[in-house]
């Protein structure tokens, strides 16, 4: 079986659907960048996978946060995102909103992603961020302390019932911010 058979093969057997060139030569231990992207750019032009940016590629049916998580590397889901799907805010756009590096908003077909940013001090640890299935995603715990951090309190949530307070006050030392903390307990009313 040829290397651009294996490669396919490969792709298809796996639980991802997306794939960046890094995680394509991990995979298949083809070194050579250039000759990898050539083949996947030849099963791209066939329709069996799809290129949707540069250095990115996925099967033709893709987990729209797995793609999230592999657009802007570092970055994970949160913000909106996850608090609209914990039930701490009920209105919000079909944006993926994640935390990065930079901020960005990008659309994939019809789906956009937005980015923002974070101090790169505040990913180290990783607290409150779980990564499960090449997906990287905040508890509502840290999506509500992103949100306040990231919005200088000036933010809006419709029910903080979800919410653990004992896992929000474990949080806030590793942001090092004593207004995130003043703005924290006069939301929550602690």
């Amino acid at each position: 079986m040829s290397s651009q058979n294996n490669v396919m093969k490969l792709i298809w057997e796996s639980t991802r659907t997306v794939f960046t060139i890094q995680s394509l030569v991990m995979m298949t231990g083809i070194a050579d960048g250039v000759r990898l992207t050539k083949m996947l750019n030849y099963y791209v032009k066939k329709g069996e996978i799809l290129n949707p940016r540069r250095g990115i590629y996925t099967k033709r049916i893709f987990n729209a946060e797995e793609l999230a998580c592999s657009i802007f590397h570092p970055s994970y889901l949160s913000l909106e995102y996850v608090l609209g799907q914990a039930g701490v805010i009920f209105q919000y756009d079909s944006a993926l909103t994640s935390v990065s590096y930079l901020s960005r908003t990008v659309e994939v077909g019809a789906q956009k992603y937005s980015f923002r940013q974070i101090k790169p001090e505040l990913w180290l640890g990783g607290e409150g961020i779980v990564q499960k299935d090449n997906i990287c995603i905040a508890s509502a715990e840290r999506a509500f302390l992103d949100m306040v951090y990231l919005s200088a309190g000036n933010c809006y949530f419709d029910n903080l019932r979800p919410l653990d307070k004992k896992k929000i006050n474990a949080l806030l030392p590793s942001y090092c911010s004593k207004s995130l903390v003043q703005h924290t307990k006069s939301i929550l009313n602690i």
